[in-house]
């Protein structure tokens, strides 16, 4: 479900949303240690399921619009929306975006990172690294009285600066006891520019940048999105609600 109305959550909401993004950044955190060469994405997936489910959550992706799985894995040149399997391998040298979003008492907390698999090349380094300043940087602009254009047009800067490029075709979103709606939150623009931030709107910024062309393909099962080009892709994912004096990051540990 999608909505263009961009909601203002209450106390008792942002509380709940707390809930959800600590959960969301444990469950991160617990996952890193089996990204290692030899183990399969469907590895990952299924004990993110188990330990949602010991927790007493659920997994948002599992079933959401037929999306088959539990968690995203995006590896290399996938820039988002792959779905584990266990005939796919990770690899030394390998880079793979792990994003997860579990719903505590009906409220999401969506996370996601992008992690090493053994030691990475120098091109795959710098890439992560970049994107992961990206996502900081879009998390300076958020403020009261701030535009949406001021978080893409930072990322933006500092990506195509660093030599890198900005897929268009993905967004970041508003979340709340919704999985996707307003506002929109692209990862590039122009300062000055799209709605107003206020005080209690919560949305992700969750920038995927590209070794290569933006340009995205979505292969034939209708989800795993790829780099035209086949080049790397690295995201970095956090959900903020925007404070009376700033930002509040929602998915840390």
């Amino acid at each position: 479900m999608k909505t263009d109305t961009i909601v203002i959550l209450s106390n008792r909401e942002l509380d709940k949303m707390r809930q959800a993004g600590r959960l969301a950044a444990e469950l991160l955190h617990h996952l890193e240690p089996m990204v290692k060469p030899g183990v399969s994405t469907l590895e990952l997936n299924d004990e993110a399921e188990r330990w949602t489910q010991a927790h007493k959550a659920r997994s948002a992706p599992l079933n959401y619009k037929g999306f088959p799985k539990s968690i995203c894995t995006s590896v290399n040149e996938v820039i988002c929306h792959g779905i584990p399997n266990a005939k796919q391998i990770l690899k030394e040298g390998d880079i793979i975006n792990i994003d997860v979003t579990p719903i505590v008492d009906n409220y999401h907390g969506d996370t996601s990172k992008t992690f090493f698999v053994g030691t990475p090349s120098p091109v795959a380094k710098k890439l992560v690294e970049v994107t992961e300043e990206c996502l900081r940087r879009g998390i300076a602009e958020v403020k009261s009285g701030a535009r949406v254009g001021d978080i893409g047009a930072a990322i933006q800067e500092y990506a195509e600066a660093q030599g890198f490029s900005v897929v268009r075709d993905f967004v970041g979103h508003g979340v709340s006891n919704i999985f996707h709606t307003a506002p929109e939150i692209p990862h590039y623009g122009t300062r000055g520019k799209g709605k107003r931030l206020r005080p209690g709107m919560v949305f992700t910024i969750e920038p995927m940048i590209n070794e290569g062309t933006w340009e995205v393909e979505v292969l034939k099962d209708g989800w795993t999105a790829v780099t035209r080009d086949r080049k790397l892709s690295a995201q970095f994912e956090h959900t903020l609600a925007v404070t009376e004096d700033g930002v509040e990051i929602l998915t840390l540990p």
